[in-house]
């Protein structure tokens, strides 16, 4: 910028390159590359670009002058896997590589004239690029980045510890630093990549930015929701003349829960134990077993519930026995009319003691039509590693139905979920009972503050509240969350919970799970 004068530019416009200009830029090129005699598009290949894909070919007039060019095509990736040279990935220099139905903008060419670098010019093309994939609908960008400064090490440095050095800011690469700080990261290295380039000893990076927005073409006809709205059911314990009476008041929270829209009804853990109170005369276990009795009717009416009522519903949790062992179960009825169950990990030494309820076996994440799910039940959720696991699965959002009877322990289930959204950067819904069931053995009493948190971010509340509930009153918490926020915050929150982990030091890892 030392020979230019910034009070003299007037206009600085971004345009698509047409063919008239093309003298213009040939001179623009060999201003820019007068270390590479030669080194300049021929005006039939420009042509070529022009005609195949117009909107990637634009350059920066500065006064009407072009300063700075960038060129690009579309190319199916996988034709592109593994090692390739740059007269192949652009077809010879004829661009038959370009294919419409193509997954990856691939750039050929970024220039800027010398007198016109340090205006952050590449930044502008680059954000250009980016916009161009969004809108199109591509799964990122891609392309060889030449590291001009590597000659001078290379008697002493393999090109990935070059890498790794510019990463580490030991050794100054003004290209190769510009395109990790505008997000790019280094896929792999390419060999004898660009014929004739001595500089970077005719190696190449690989540089490829992700489309957090990407959405991958399906065949059927599934349209997954962006913006998701959740129900959640604080439920009252109270005294039941039976199975009916119960499912009617389930059925009305459904009913109201769909009345507003809602994608999902979050129901609490054992929301059917007032059922017990018809077996007082025998031990708390054998009350429990008789629970479980009720486990598969209430199963089959919560599907039916969630096809009438066009909402998928996670139905809390239940005592079931399976194979003469007792299990905390629940069941995700989703409203296309499928059912899968998930189990309590981690059942309490109360549960295990009184009860006699055998921990499960089965760590997963579900598919809906509001996207991926995670199911942890109450203990469960102060149990980090179950969590992770399922973060790096896909999940989206955790739900977690539980049962509290004082307030610390209502705590430690609030402030581990909140843990939860945080670290694994997603929503957290958390569903408990209130009240009192003075008739039930061990049931007691019970406290809640239903909510939904997230994770704490610019574009979420500041202190990762979304939705509460008053404490200890029967109602319905009903709350929007956007997946697309969580994908910002993948690729550019404040900090990368995900992103940053030091997997070379550790590792959270699901062991093979028992069929």
């Amino acid at each position: 910028m030392s020979d230019l004068n910034r009070s003299k530019i007037e206009n600085l416009n971004l345009e698509f390159l047409q063919l008239k200009d093309y003298e213009e830029l040939k001179h623009a090129m060999i201003d820019s590359y007068n270390n590479l005699p030669d080194s300049y598009w021929r005006e039939e290949q420009i042509k070529t670009l022009c005609e195949k894909f117009p909107e990637g070919q634009v350059v920066l007039k500065v006064n009407e002058e072009i300063v700075a060019c960038a060129l690009s095509i579309v190319v199916k990736y996988e034709d592109f896997s593994g090692q390739y040279t740059y007269e192949e990935v652009t077809g010879n220099y004829k661009f038959t590589t370009h294919d419409n139905d193509g997954d990856v903008l691939y750039g050929i060419e970024v220039f800027i004239k010398p007198q016109y670098r340090g205006m952050r010019l590449g930044r502008r093309l680059y954000d250009y690029r980016k916009e161009l994939c969004e809108n199109l609908n591509l799964r990122g960008i891609a392309f060889g980045g030449r590291i001009p400064n590597y000659h001078n090490h290379a008697k002493d440095l393999t090109p990935k510890q070059y890498i790794e050095k510019v990463r580490n800011k030991e050794i100054t690469d003004s290209v190769l630093n510009f395109q990790l700080s505008n997000d790019f990261h280094v896929s792999r290295v390419l060999k004898n990549y660009l014929d004739g380039d001595k500089a970077s000893m005719e190696f190449a990076v690989l540089l490829e930015w992700d489309n957090i927005y990407y959405t991958k073409p399906i065949t059927e006809t599934v349209a997954l929701k962006s913006t998701v709205r959740l129900g959640i059911v604080q439920w009252q314990m109270r005294p039941y003349s039976g199975f009916e009476e119960l499912m009617q008041q389930v059925e009305y929270f459904v009913d109201s829960l769909a009345a507003y829209r809602a994608d999902f009804a979050l129901f609490p853990e054992y929301f059917n134990a007032p059922l017990m109170a018809a077996y007082n005369d025998l031990s708390v276990s054998q009350a429990i077993r008789e629970l479980a009795k009720y486990t598969a009717m209430i199963r089959e009416r919560f599907s039916e519930l969630s096809i009438k009522y066009n909402i998928n519903i996670i139905t809390g949790s239940m005592p079931e026995i399976i194979d003469g062992q007792l299990y905390n179960i629940g069941n995700l009825c989703r409203r296309d009319g499928t059912i899968e169950g998930y189990e309590k990990i981690h059942v309490t030494p109360d549960e295990q003691k009184i009860w006699g309820l055998q921990g499960g076996k089965k760590i997963q994440t579900f598919d809906t039509d509001c996207g991926k799910i995670g199911i942890l039940i109450c203990y469960d959720s102060e149990f980090p590693e179950l969590s992770r696991i399922m973060a790096k699965d896909g999940m989206q959002i955790l739900f977690v139905p539980f049962l509290t009877d004082t307030q610390n322990a209502f705590a430690r289930v609030k402030l581990c979920c909140q843990a939860r959204a945080v670290e694994n950067e997603c929503y957290v819904a958390i569903a408990g009972s209130v009240g009192n069931l003075p008739a039930v053995e061990n049931m007691d009493i019970s406290y809640a503050q239903s909510a939904v948190f997230t994770p704490c971010d610019f574009a979420f509340p500041s202190n990762g509240i979304k939705a509460e509930a008053t404490a200890n009153t029967e109602m319905i918490l009903v709350a929007d969350v956007n997946l697309d926020l969580l994908k910002e915050l993948h690729s550019h929150g404040a900090v990368k919970n995900l992103k940053d982990r030091r997997t070379d030091l550790y590792e959270v890892i699901k062991k093979k799970q028992e069929l």
